[in-house]
């Protein structure tokens, strides 16, 4: 196979690739470019910002950050979550985990009581209050989420889902595959 020089495209428009009718992954590649590359990433900090802004802000009148939230939002995905397995989820030290779970078992938004095999585990619920809390957490990012996706489609959502999915490590990956209902899980290739 022959090598052919590198060719410099002209810049293509945002709004006419927004436009082009979906190819299969990879066509194309314009996607790859260092210009295209930023704006990802330009938008992916805008978006986060713009979705945590609400839950920031209640999260705020409590006393609590982001780091509350996401313990609160993987307690209530997991009700009976290990400690070590949320030390995993976050990626943090016991000493950073025991500064922000200590003021919500304290405060009453999480209870931790001892496993029944092993009572050394400790297993984290959210109590009523936590779950109130959470609730209302979830309830101020899911319009915003459910109308980006009706704004974008089923195709773009699932191409959305792929890339999430290529951003995360393997452990993420995994992770996540195990919340997701069984009847919507498409099936896996061999590789």
């Amino acid at each position: 196979m022959q090598e052919h020089p590198t060719q410099s495209f002209p810049p293509v428009k945002r709004e006419a690739l927004a436009g082009a009718a979906h190819a299969a992954p990879g066509t194309g590649l314009l996607f790859l470019r260092e210009e295209e590359l930023r704006a990802a990433q330009d938008m992916l900090f805008f978006a986060l910002r713009d979705l945590t802004a609400a839950p920031d802000a209640i999260l705020s009148e409590l006393g609590f950050g982001r780091a509350h939230h996401r313990c609160l939002h993987w307690v209530a995905r997991r009700p009976g979550l290990k400690v070590g397995e949320l030390l995993a989820i976050l990626g943090i030290t016991k000493q950073s985990l025991t500064r922000v779970l200590g003021p919500l078992i304290e405060g009453g938004y999480v209870a931790q009581v001892p496993g029944q095999q092993d009572r050394r585990q400790r297993l984290l619920t959210l109590t009523e209050t936590g779950q109130q809390l959470e609730r209302r957490l979830y309830e101020a990012q899911r319009e915003r989420l459910a109308a980006a996706y009706r704004e974008a489609g089923g195709q773009a959502v699932e191409g959305f889902k792929r890339v999430l999915r290529g951003l995360m490590h393997k452990q993420g990956r995994d992770y996540v595959d195990t919340l997701e209902p069984r009847a919507q899980k498409a099936p896996r290739s061999g590789g």
